[in-house]
């Protein structure tokens, strides 16, 4: 995969947590990023098991991305990102803490399909209301309330390399494509003797009328499956005048009609366009699905995002070098053993920095944490990251001279073990900095794997009051 650019380079893109993961904005056009212009409120009862919700789009600043709030949760975050994905049967959730939020492919395939890229998500419950089970109330109630252009371009992740993911015989793939949308071909097969008959629709983003062609379908369900769901306490409170249930014959029960003769193959559609948004960018692309579900599609996602971080990480590793250690040294007060930055890859302004430590098994630290199994402390993996942040503070003239004392740290996390051997990939972000202080967003990697992050406050003071 490559990124195409079209003014002047690339910023991290809407929500995603990982700033390594940088797309430029496309070349193909001038294209800005998207918000609305009012909040506007949906009510409704989830699909599985029935609890009302209310629902509420808010503008959001531009690189925000599209975030739920858990309203009755604390306000908990929920990014609309594949990282916070989990696995459930039939549905897109995604989970961040305690505060979970599921069946959101619907509403993101709506997000998508206007092309939205900034967007706050108020709900107060778990799952988001079903309506008619398509993404037509979503499109009504988004439209109404005015998408409205923001003064960043948008982003978009061009692939370049194909990228496969199989389960059994179901399989989904991203090819490279020169037009500039997503290009989507989905096969449906349920056997010669299922109840819908074999057969396949293309649908591209660019040209295709997706508020009338795909945004109408709704989520449909197989009678044999329907008892299952049932007999699991799933679903209860639905009948099949409220969702659309094919019989054994492949028509719908109850008084339900079909919107479209293909309105099932229609929907796989517009749950494969909401899963794919779980990027956090839009893709130009095409992808061809055959029998795939939420778990692959999901899968496809994945692997996207991992490509594109091995490659960026390894090609700026090898071309790239915006600080040496002796230009380091020059800029920052910490020497042996407590300098813990071994090269800067890249600097964007004052509102982006990715530097490097190699950690090696000469570390002095490794003596005594562990002997036997040595393993680097989580304090200097955050010290490591804070050093960075240093650097990325004194980018600024009025901040030259001036020493970045630890403040406060927020969210630490350590999720991986990094030992001998591993080369830590670490990010900092500017989220705000005034004449005193500093609050930056760091993160660490080794591989594509995120061995921990960060929220850290600084005090800016002058280098005699040291």
């Amino acid at each position: 995969m490559n990124i195409q650019p079209r003014q002047n380079g690339g910023a991290i893109y809407p929500g995603h947590p990982d700033p390594a993961f940088t797309l430029k904005s496309t070349a193909c056009r001038m294209e800005q990023q998207h918000t609305i212009a009012k909040p506007i409120t949906l009510q409704g009862r989830g699909l599985f098991f029935g609890r009302p919700a209310n629902l509420t789009f808010k503008p959001a600043e531009p690189d925000r991305g599209i975030v739920f709030i858990r309203t009755d949760a604390d306000r908990m975050e929920v990014p609309a990102l594949i990282q916070h994905v989990v696995r459930k049967p039939r549905r897109s959730a995604i989970k961040n803490g305690p505060a979970e939020v599921e069946v959101v492919e619907h509403l993101l395939s709506a997000v998508a399909g206007l092309r939205l890229d900034n967007l706050l998500i108020e709900i107060d419950a778990a799952e988001v209301p079903i309506l008619d089970g398509s993404s037509k109330p979503f499109i009504d109630a988004l439209l109404e309330a005015q998408i409205t252009p923001q003064d960043k371009p948008r982003k978009r992740l061009v692939i370049s390399e194909p990228v496969v993911v199989r389960d059994g015989d179901s399989m989904v793939a991203a090819m490279p494509c020169d037009d500039p949308e997503l290009q989507l071909l989905y096969e449906m097969d349920y056997g010669d003797a299922g109840p819908i008959r074999r057969q396949f629709r293309q649908f591209d983003l660019a040209n295709g009328d997706y508020a009338n062609e795909i945004a109408p379908c709704r989520t449909y369900v197989l009678e044999s499956e329907a008892i299952e769901l049932r007999d699991s306490g799933m679903g209860a409170h639905l009948t099949p005048d409220d969702v659309l249930v094919i019989g054994r014959e492949g028509k719908p029960l109850g008084d339900n009609r079909l919107r479209f003769e293909d309105e099932p193959l229609r929907h796989k559609i517009l749950d494969l366009i909401g899963d794919l948004y779980l990027l956090g960018a839009p893709i130009q692309g095409r992808v061809v699905a055959y029998k795939s579900g939420h778990s692959l599609n999901h899968e496809l996602v994945r692997q996207l995002v991992r490509q594109y971080l091995s490659r960026t990480r390894r090609d700026m590793a090898i071309h790239r070098t915006a600080l040496d250690v002796r230009q380091i040294n020059k800029l920052l007060p910490h020497r042996y053993p407590m300098l813990l930055i071994d090269r800067v890859l890249e600097i964007e302004g004052d509102q982006r920095i990715i530097g490097v430590k190699n950690v090696s098994i000469n570390e002095p630290f490794f003596q005594g944490h562990y002997p036997s199994s040595p393993i680097m402390p989580g304090v200097l993996i955050v010290e490591a990251m804070a050093q960075l942040s240093g650097l990325l503070i004194g980018q600024k003239v009025e901040n030259v001279g001036k020493l970045a004392v630890l403040l406060s740290l927020d969210k630490v996390k350590l999720r991986k073990p990094v030992t001998p051997g591993d080369q830590l990939v670490m990010e900092a972000e500017s989220l705000r900095v005034r004449s005193r202080i500093a609050h930056m967003r760091c993160r660490a990697f080794v591989a594509e794997e995120l061995a921990a992050e960060a929220e850290v406050k600084f005090m800016l003071v002058d280098d005699d009051q040291e």
